[in-house]
């Protein structure tokens, strides 16, 4: 998470309503829109079900109440109002109690396409079509409940299974490769990325080594790891996964796949 962020979440009025200015209201159509174009052929069916259940506006950013009727009643979760930054304590605990942290801002023109801090349109876009699947919601739930109760180094380990999962994650399908990750399906550059450029590896999924894989979130990702089916993601929240990271932790890291950031005065 960064250490900090020019945003600052929007407040609900006495009504529980978030007021959005007309020209946050377009940055998130020209987001949607470009991503609606991108993502047949990338998406896989699971994301591209949710995302019809929840029928999101083009025109305006959603309210997060809208967004709850569906969670409620496809696999019981909600989407909560965060500032723009949240701990890991707070991060974990929500999603121990199905409860998805949403920043309520949306990013500016001048950072449409990159954007370190998580807003609403990648909470939204990115992540709740695929929250309404049981099995994905399932082991995200699991997640939170371990990583609630992790030391701060397990959850290092937690937090890269998370990144090349939840955010990062491939899916192999009888149509090819798709995408499940909501990191890369809320960004346009990392969707096509993902699966036209020769540059990164794709993988088959290896949980240890998954958790033994540095990253960077200020790059395009330099290693996918591919699950055939998200079932696959269901059968890791009925495994004991601290078993896997003492694995990792004895182990160690694995040499990171992408440069050393460079510092700038």
């Amino acid at each position: 998470m960064a250490k900090g962020t020019k945003y600052v979440a929007k407040e609900p009025d006495a009504g529980g309503f978030i007021h959005y200015s007309d020209d946050e209201n377009a940055v998130w159509h020209e987001l949607i829109t470009r991503q609606m174009t991108c993502i047949p052929g990338r998406a896989c069916d699971e994301y591209l079900d949710g995302l019809d259940k929840l029928q999101l506006p083009h025109d305006r950013i959603p309210q997060l109440e809208e967004i709850n009727k569906v969670l409620r009643a496809t696999t019981g979760w909600e989407v909560a109002r965060v500032p723009a930054l949240i701990s890991f304590d707070k991060f974990f605990s929500m999603l121990a109690n199905k409860q998805f942290p949403v920043a309520t801002f949306i990013r500016c023109w001048e950072e449409l396409d990159y954007l370190q801090e998580p807003d609403i349109f990648h909470e939204i876009f990115g992540h709740c079509p695929m929250l309404t699947h049981p099995a994905f919601a399932a082991f995200t739930h699991h997640y939170g409940e371990l990583g609630y109760k992790a030391s701060k180094e397990d959850r290092v380990f937690l937090a890269r299974l998370y990144w090349l999962t939840v955010e990062f994650g491939l899916l192999q399908t009888t149509k090819g490769l798709r995408i499940y990750g909501g990191g890369i399906l809320s960004s346009i550059g990392e969707t096509n990325y993902a699966l036209d450029s020769d540059k990164p590896e794709r993988v088959a999924f290896e949980l240890v080594t998954m958790l033994r894989t540095p990253y960077r979130i200020d790059i395009m990702q330099p290693i996918y790891f591919i699950i055939n089916s998200i079932d696959n993601l269901f059968e890791l929240s009925k495994i004991d996964l601290m078993v896997y990271v003492e694995k990792a932790k004895k182990l160690g890291l694995l040499p990171p796949k992408y440069p050393p950031k460079t510092m700038t005065a």
